[in-house]
């Protein structure tokens, strides 16, 4: 079987910065992808809040991270499906290519798989992404000032985004099949108390279409939005700049799935680590519950979970050779933060020089999951294990004890 260190599943930024940063502290990185590299952003026809890049369309920014990615030589593998597995405590990625699979066990695991905008499935809609339909209003909305716009949708994230883009257009129409919107009453009250917005309620979009044969002397293409009242079956039609689809966001998170902790919806719990419920895997990017769904805090997120996977890594190959794969071990175990103990370590080092023998010290609050693993109730403790296995723990409460 393949033996990597870091497997990053997703080479959009998420991905592509923790292969940077994953390479640059010294790891052996394989980087998974499905699709092609740069994810989501190959849709955004325009990038210009990114710092340090001032406009770009997301395909080449997306090629900008690829080639800062492969200046430190990861390696990139196109792969059909990626599924993680655990086998007796052991990290299995199976990947299927061309109908054949293979596995890869990782010492440590990132899923950057990302997440897609659910789509409303109407004619015309796939043909103008990026060219007239957008599911980012932060990031399209500025592109946008002084013009009609339109939202579809009804819930939080149509409703506060429609209020979010009243600061670049003219008007926002906001689009919803119901009579009212279903948001927070707050963000419902707010959007209303606008002057820009205009709902349109029981209305449905059933086709988008180039607008060009319109007269138009301000030089920005436009979209026709072919409206169906579903109460009256009446068929209409808008004209607007851009149209933003807001009818829900969806986690990737296929190779994971029933394996970590996630929220309704599918969406990854992590710590501010970036660590999953399951330890040596980590989550980063979109494919997490998060705030803020941006390239820039998905390229946050994807270093800061190299960076801990990196530490993780050290830390386990570390505590394998020192408590797991040696014959006989007697090693002390003490908590950090607990001053008491501090001191006994420090004690237990001195007896371990002074009498020729080697006691290891592990911190058992740093590396509470080894502690746990060991089934380790209380700390401070000395704790004697035969290849791997544990045969005694001994209660140290002074440093009489330690003899």
């Amino acid at each position: 079987m393949e033996k990597r260190e870091l497997v990053i599943i997703g080479a959009g930024p998420a991905g592509m910065s923790a292969a940077i940063y994953g390479r640059r502290a010294g790891l052996d990185v394989l980087l998974l992808e499905r699709k092609g590299t740069g994810g989501q952003i190959n849709l955004t026809d325009e990038i210009e809040n990114y710092p340090g890049i001032s406009h770009a369309t997301g395909a080449e920014l997306g090629q900008m991270f690829k080639a800062h990615a492969m200046k430190f030589e990861p390696e990139i593998r196109m792969v059909d499906e990626a599924k993680v597995e655990l086998r007796d405590e052991k990290k299995i990625v199976v990947t299927r290519i061309k109908g054949e699979n293979s596995e890869i066990e990782a010492e440590a695991i990132i899923v950057a798989t990302g997440a897609h905008f659910k789509r409303l499935g109407c004619e015309g809609e796939t043909e103008h992404i990026g060219q007239g339909v957008s599911f980012c209003a932060v990031c399209d909305g500025a592109f946008f000032d002084g013009f009609e716009v339109a939202v579809v949708g009804g819930g939080n994230a149509a409703v506060e985004e429609g209020a979010y883009l009243t600061k670049f257009a003219s008007k926002v129409y906001i689009i919803h099949r119901r009579d009212e919107f279903r948001a927070d009453r707050a963000a419902i009250a707010q959007a209303l108390a606008n002057p820009k917005i205009v709902p349109v309620y029981n209305s449905v979009v059933e086709k988008i279409s180039d607008a060009e044969e319109l007269e138009s002397d301000d030089g920005m293409p436009h979209e026709n939005l072919t409206l169906k009242n579903v109460k009256t079956g009446e068929i209409s039609n808008l004209r607007v700049a851009c149209v933003f689809m807001f009818v829900g966001q969806a986690p990737d998170d296929d190779c994971v799935r029933g394996l970590v902790k996630a929220e309704k919806g599918g969406w990854i719990i992590t710590n501010d680590k970036m660590e999953t419920s399951v330890e040596g895997i980590f989550a980063a990017g979109d494919v997490r519950s998060k705030y803020l769904r941006q390239v820039i805090t998905a390229a946050s997120d994807g270093a800061i979970a190299a960076m801990a996977a990196s530490a993780y890594i050290n830390e386990q190959v570390h505590l394998r050779a020192t408590l797991l794969e040696p014959e006989s071990v007697k090693a002390f175990f003490y908590s950090s933060i607990d001053e008491s103990q501090v001191k006994l370590s420090n004690y237990v080092e001195k007896f371990a020089n002074e009498n020729g023998v080697k006691i290891p010290l592990i911190d058992g609050y740093r590396n509470a999951r080894m502690t746990e693993k060991l089934q380790l109730s209380e700390l401070p403790v000395m704790v004697e294990l035969a290849s791997g296995k544990v045969v005694k723990v001994t209660k140290v409460n002074s440093e009489s004890d330690v003899a």
